[in-house]
């Protein structure tokens, strides 16, 4: 019985421990559960209270600045691991991209949409590139321009009929033939040519037989004026109505000869045509001086006057130059262009210069002194002009420049430079890329 009891005993003991167990058992998942949701819920308020990256350590904040890998040629290109650039098989070279916002913060009060860049020398190097310092020197003395070589519009004649005949002859044959002045160009058959002729005779009969009979010769001396003054506005040439006075034998033609020395630019007559009064069987332009046209912008114009020394270099002639001067501007501006014409004005005695050759004209004036920088170092991005200043440590900066004259492969700086600053000459527009891409890069993170 004691046994029983003990046993009895046993089991209340037993059945009294069970429940004991189990229900520690469920305190114990019920804590784990909670402390799983607490911890769950307190990452959660951390993640959100110090951002998506985690809460804000020393470790992850060197974990948002670690390296961003860049193709030295291809800035666009970038990874956030080493690699190669897939386009030229470059390495990629690894830049902070932590100091990207705050050189694009910097940059974008310079310049919008371009921020302020660093390469380390080995990448310049690289990449090819040169600075030249801001220098100061003679600017706006010479003005350069591409020019045409055209006829002197003063230098042109046309030789034209006055009385209506037929071409018994041709002696100049072809356009660009050389004639001289008074040299014969073709002999013109008419009837009315002729009966002028024998006015002419008839009136110096008339006066000589006047002065035997011992008349006043006035009269006489009247009629030979008036029928030689016709024969002058036919154009026949003195030179022949003294051989018809002194002969007394009419031509059946008449020969017209050239009225200046030149070259022929239009032949419009062939033998046996039929020529009317009023009809330029030749035109003949003297090419001993030459005009050249050059195209003046308007910020030009303040800079040439006429009269100013002007000096023509040609493809055809590398190894020389020929000096003119300006002889006229244009009163009115190409509302297409923008530009005046130039009047150059050029002697040719040896016709070198021939119409429509192309060269390039340079006018010298009176400079004055400023600062100046390589051409090549200016880039045009939209309505302004930007260069890339070295601030030293590898640092460039883009700056809004303002630009005068330009003269050869120096430009003018009138604003934005000081004298001794750095500006990058060559691989600028890779500099230019590279910026562009950071001022990206900063906007896109919010900084």
């Amino acid at each position: 019985m004691d046994r029983d009891k003990t046993e009895g005993s046993g089991i209340a003991a037993g059945s009294e421990t069970q429940p004991r167990s189990r229900r520690l058992v469920v305190v114990a998942v019920v804590a784990v559960v909670a402390g799983a949701s607490l911890g769950g819920a307190g990452m959660w308020l951390s993640m959100h209270r110090h951002g998506a990256s985690g809460p804000s350590t020393p470790a992850a904040s060197a974990a948002r600045k670690s390296s961003l890998y860049q193709c030295p040629m291809h800035p666009s290109i970038t990874s956030d691991h080493p690699g190669v650039c897939p386009i030229c098989g470059m390495k990629l070279v690894a830049v902070i991209a932590g100091g990207v916002a705050a050189d694009a913060r910097q940059g974008a009060l310079n310049v919008a949409g371009l921020a302020s860049i660093t390469i380390d020398p080995s990448r310049q190097q690289l990449i090819g590139l040169r600075t030249v310092a801001v220098s100061k020197g003679p600017v706006g003395a010479t003005w350069r321009t591409a020019a045409r070589v055209q006829v002197d519009p003063t230098r042109v004649r046309q030789t034209n009929v006055k009385v209506e005949g037929f071409v018994e002859r041709v002696f100049v044959d072809f356009v660009g033939q050389e004639v001289r002045k008074g040299q014969p160009l073709f002999s013109l058959y008419s009837p009315s040519l002729l009966a002028a002729q024998n006015e002419y005779l008839l009136a110096l009969q008339t006066k000589e037989a006047l002065a035997k009979g011992g008349a006043l010769t006035e009269n006489g001396e009247s009629l030979v004026a008036a029928a030689r003054r016709r024969l002058e506005l036919w154009d026949v040439p003195s030179a022949e109505i003294d051989r018809l006075a002194r002969t007394r034998q009419p031509t059946k033609t008449l020969t017209l000869v050239s009225p200046i020395s030149g070259v022929v630019t239009a032949k419009n007559v062939v033998q046996g045509a039929r020529l009317n009064p009023g009809e330029a069987p030749y035109e003949i332009t003297d090419l001993g001086m030459v005009w050249v046209m050059a195209d003046a912008y308007e910020t030009d114009l303040d800079r040439i006057r006429v009269g100013m020394k002007a000096t023509l270099t040609m493809p055809a002639y590398p190894n020389r130059s020929f000096v003119g001067t300006v002889g006229f501007i244009d009163p009115v501006l190409d509302p297409k262009t923008r530009t005046t014409k130039v009047h150059l004005h050029f002697a040719n005695s040896k016709r070198e210069l021939k119409p429509e050759m192309y060269g390039e004209v340079t006018l010298g004036g009176a400079g004055k002194e400023g600062l100046h920088i390589p051409a090549d170092a200016v880039i045009r991005t939209g309505s302004k002009d930007v260069v890339f200043v070295a601030r030293g440590e590898g640092k460039f900066e883009p700056r809004i420049v303002q630009l005068g004259s330009k003269n050869g492969d120096q430009v003018e700086v009138t604003g934005g430079l000081e004298l001794g600053q750095e500006v990058v000459t060559r691989a600028n527009f890779l500099v230019d890329s590279e910026s562009q891409l950071r001022a990206s890069l900063s906007a896109i993170g919010g900084n």
